[in-house]
């Protein structure tokens, strides 16, 4: 589930990591102490999946946990992912941070790191880390494990293969001159073409962030985010791109006040209600519409495509974007947290994660197979096939300039500011930090 666009998410210390391809082979209070008594101990825990299955699922996980270990309890909060986003920060300016708290790792992650609140798990992660292949890699900072990570991510389009054939519409689009020619005919079949979640910012930086990846080389965009240099006029050709593109009217009305993923008016919710023909979006999206669509068969009717290439561009053909969910400890949760992490991160659970869709595709590769939803198999083979997976910028940055691009980005989507201003709100955040 969304799992898991988080911003603030994202030290330029860092950012090699966080630069790293992923590949497939590769409800109650805080309190930091963890409670420990007479050697029991109660880990507070929060997570985004405030919704069914995932709510159930995360429950069901810890209880088998605590059978096994029946020291260790749980005291869990599932919150929905955009409140949780602005619960986390201020939890780690206080004394009492959770004990295991949702992490999107990258630049965010390190933030985090500076607070002093976050467990350095390398020690504990070292025996079974690398049964998660390179993607691990992504919830490091400087060097150190802070994270772990249960399932990853990869953004492309969702469509709805019924609204396309109604389009008279065969194949998905290739390039953006075929994305273009598909607006115009589900326009001219009167569906709204692409719906998109404005209201909560991270949704338009998707689209700006794609058409620097295919705008840019991809040492280009590797040095931005090593560097935080924007200097390349890539990014600015990116935003022209996009203005271009929005000028279209692709989206559903009222855009700029639609959530991504509350209620069925969301842009999930238009999506798997048959309401708009497609979203660019991340693989969470799947789970995510089970609670939104009143057609219970709409999964049967979903497609995916990853992003468009642009015919002589310089950017890497097939570069995607990415990231993934995890978990953080804070300091004081003691050894039980890790322990648990390594438990979730078992092929069993990981499993189970997949096969509830709680979790898409899973962070373990052993449990790739458990993915028997054709489409999201699609998706599986293109992680697993990309050249490299750019890690969402937001992510990826410090967080400030994070929050700083995502802004500009959202403004950009409202109509104003320029290309141009994009890539000077990221330049003087890079100042400000």
């Amino acid at each position: 589930m969304h799992v898991h666009m988080s911003i603030p998410r994202r030290c330029a210390a860092l950012a090699v990591a966080t630069a790293l391809a992923l590949t497939a082979t590769a409800c109650g209070g805080n309190d930091s102490s963890s409670n420990s008594s007479g050697g029991k101990t109660t880990l507070t825990w929060w997570h985004n999946a405030d919704q069914q299955p995932g709510r159930g699922v995360w429950q069901s996980i810890a209880d088998d946990y605590h059978k096994a270990h029946t020291n260790v309890s749980f005291k869990i909060s599932p919150t929905q992912n955009e409140s949780l986003k602005t619960k986390i920060p201020i939890a780690l300016q206080s004394s009492d941070p959770p004990n295991i708290f949702q992490q999107w790792g990258g630049g965010a992650e390190a933030t985090q790191v500076q607070s002093g609140k976050l467990m350095d798990m390398t020690d504990a992660t070292s025996s079974w880390i690398k049964d998660l292949g390179n993607s691990a890699a992504l919830w490091q900072a400087d060097g150190k494990q802070y994270g772990i990570p249960y399932d990853l991510h990869v953004v492309g389009f969702w469509y709805r293969k019924d609204l396309f054939t109604q389009a008279g519409i065969t194949n998905p689009p290739a390039t953006m001159d075929d994305l273009n020619s598909d607006v115009a005919k589900l326009k001219a079949a009167h569906i709204t073409p692409m719906a998109i979640g404005s209201k909560d910012k991270w949704p338009d930086a998707f689209w700006w962030e794609y058409f620097a990846l295919r705008e840019c080389s991809l040492d280009t965009i590797k040095s931005t985010i090593k560097d935080l240099k924007m200097t390349d006029q890539c990014y600015v050709k990116a935003g022209q791109d996009l203005k271009t593109f929005i000028g279209t009217s692709p989206f559903q009305n009222a855009f700029l006040g639609t959530p991504a993923q509350q209620g069925a008016g969301s842009s999930a919710g238009l999506v798997a209600n048959g309401k708009a023909a497609m979203e660019l979006q991340g693989d969470w999206e799947l789970p995510t519409m089970i609670p939104l669509a009143t057609d219970k068969q709409y999964a049967t009717k979903l497609g995916w495509f990853p992003f468009p290439n642009i015919t002589g561009s310089p950017g890497t053909p097939g570069v995607a974007l990415g990231g993934g969910d995890g978990f953080s400890c804070s300091v004081k949760a003691g050894p039980a947290c890790p322990d648990f992490l390594k438990y979730i991160s078992s092929t069993e659970v990981q499993t189970k994660l997949v096969q509830t869709n709680t979790a898409t595709l899973p962070s373990n590769p052993a449990a790739v197979s458990a993915i028997t939803d054709p489409t999201l198999k699609t998706v599986q083979n293109y992680l697993s096939s990309a050249p490299y997976i750019q890690m969402y910028f937001d992510q990826a940055l410090p967080t400030s300039v994070g929050n700083a691009l995502n802004d500009a980005i959202a403004n950009f989507f409202a109509g104003q500011g320029t290309p141009e201003g994009i890539v000077q709100a990221f330049t003087k955040a890079v100042a400000n930090q």
